[in-house]
């Protein structure tokens, strides 16, 4: 297997030629480095200002790849949002992987809404047994992203407003924007978004959308209250407005969690709702299979984005995303990440607690997540954010500023600390004492 994809490799860059049975030779030797292109003039093209009011056409990704872009060597990670290898089921997925491949038709064309046995299935998980969805109400996609960028689409048209908590996901802000959409934020507290200044924002804004994570949300790891999740459905219906569910932690409670409240679509019984959900999380970053769930005439505007973008999601990947969850080995995988993620967080408040005592004390006010794989923490007034995380991949640890969290000017600085993507608990505190090396270099206080 190394030698088939070093060959492989070799032949991709050009240096060798393969010839079935008779082996792989040298290829001829390459022509001169053609010129550069002049591209100057791109310059202008790009940053030419919108008409009128439109919003403008570039978008900040910094957000987003500083998630999505490995460290170097020698740097931990305590800024991304994917598990490591050791905790991604990669021999479950291999062997489903392998089954899907074998199947009669797998590779074929599969039906744009995505293959009904998986379509059934995130219908059980998003709706609850007997629920009020249908395979019907599902359409499969490539992954989380790709849902919020299918639905910010189709429920928005480019300028409007869309409403979002504050602080919220980058990447969603990213596909907002890049949507031509103005994100317009709703501050939150310890029990998810003010649903009193929800109101407020839809009659002010005139917006008829609001994205939400009402589940261990992204940075703050809040759960939205029981009396907000009804009034965020009764302040959106009243507005005319629908309300996306980004439901990206469900499957990354700790085993120390309650159980989990039913998702908002559950308990939606005007088709106010549209839901998102991934598998990618909780399972690996390149399984990029997920769900967007609506009813009514909406599903109709989702599916119609979705085909134009990318007609479909790959017939092998959704048969093998069916074979996993359908094996006796998901719900081991899941109680493995439950217990795990439960350890790593204790783990990192601990070293925190030790190492970092005012920056614990500072994210106390959050109550603790007992899910997702993440801690907010908020940093001592006057602290330079982007002093701070260059001071730390410095001193080797990898870090998220909270900037980008915010759609607007943030209220104070802060710290999004990811438990997820480190080795182990020896990183994890390795990690917190580096941050302390830096916090200390620029004398930010700690104790």
């Amino acid at each position: 297997m190394t030698v088939s994809r070093a060959l492989a490799e070799l032949a991709a860059e050009g240096l060798v030629v393969t010839r079935p049975g008779a082996g792989a030779f040298r290829a001829e030797p390459r022509r001169a480095t053609p010129p550069p292109v002049d591209t100057s003039w791109q310059e202008i093209a790009l940053s030419a200002e919108p008409a009128g009011d439109q919003v403008p056409r570039s978008v900040d990704a910094s957000g987003v790849l500083a998630t999505l872009s490995a460290p170097g060597p020698g740097v931990i990670e305590l800024n991304g949002g994917y598990l490591p290898p050791a905790l991604q089921p990669e021999r479950a997925l291999a062997a489903a992987l392998a089954r899907a491949g074998r199947r009669p038709g797998a590779w074929s064309r599969p039906a744009v809404d995505g293959v009904p046995e998986l379509r059934a299935w995130f219908a059980r998980e998003i709706g609850g047994p007997g629920g009020p969805l249908s395979a019907n109400d599902v359409l499969i996609t490539a992954g989380g992203q790709s849902a919020l960028t299918a639905a910010l689409r189709a429920l928005a048209a480019p300028g409007a407003p869309v409403l979002v908590e504050s602080p919220t996901y980058p990447g969603m802000l990213a596909v907002a924007r890049a949507s031509g959409l103005r994100p317009v934020p709703v501050p939150m507290d310890a029990d998810g978004v003010r649903t009193d200044l929800l109101a407020d924002a839809f009659r002010v804004s005139g917006a008829r959308l609001f994205v939400c994570q009402p589940l261990f949300q992204n940075p703050s790891g809040a759960v939205l209250a029981a009396e907000r999740r009804r009034e965020v459905l009764r302040v959106a219906r009243a507005a005319g407005a629908f309300v996306v569910e980004d439901d990206f932690a469900r499957l990354l409670g700790h085993a120390d969690a309650p159980p989990l409240p039913p998702t908002l679509l559950a308990d939606d019984p005007d088709g106010t709702v549209v839901h998102v959900r991934s598998l990618t999380k909780a399972t690996s970053p390149s399984l990029r299979v997920g769900a967007l769930a609506a009813r009514g005439p909406v599903f109709d505007r989702l599916r119609a984005i979705q085909v134009v973008d990318s007609f479909f999601v790959p017939g092998p990947l959704q048969e093998a995303a069916l074979e996993l969850v359908g094996s006796p080995a998901w719900p081991r995988h899941l109680r493995l990440i439950a217990g795990e993620l439960t350890s790593r967080r204790q783990t990192v408040r601990a070293a925190l607690q030790r190492e970092l005592p005012a920056l614990a004390v500072a994210g106390a006010g959050q109550r603790t997540a007992l899910g997702g794989y993440h801690l907010w923490l908020r940093l001592p007034d006057g602290t330079d954010e982007a002093a701070l995380t260059g001071a730390a991949l410095h001193a080797g640890v990898a870090v998220a500023a909270g900037r980008p969290y915010f759609a607007a000017e943030p209220p104070a600085a802060h710290l999004r600390l990811s438990y997820a993507s480190a080795a182990g608990a020896a990183e994890l505190t390795e990690g917190v004492r580096r941050l302390r090396t830096a916090c200390d270099e620029l004398g930010v206080p700690v104790a």
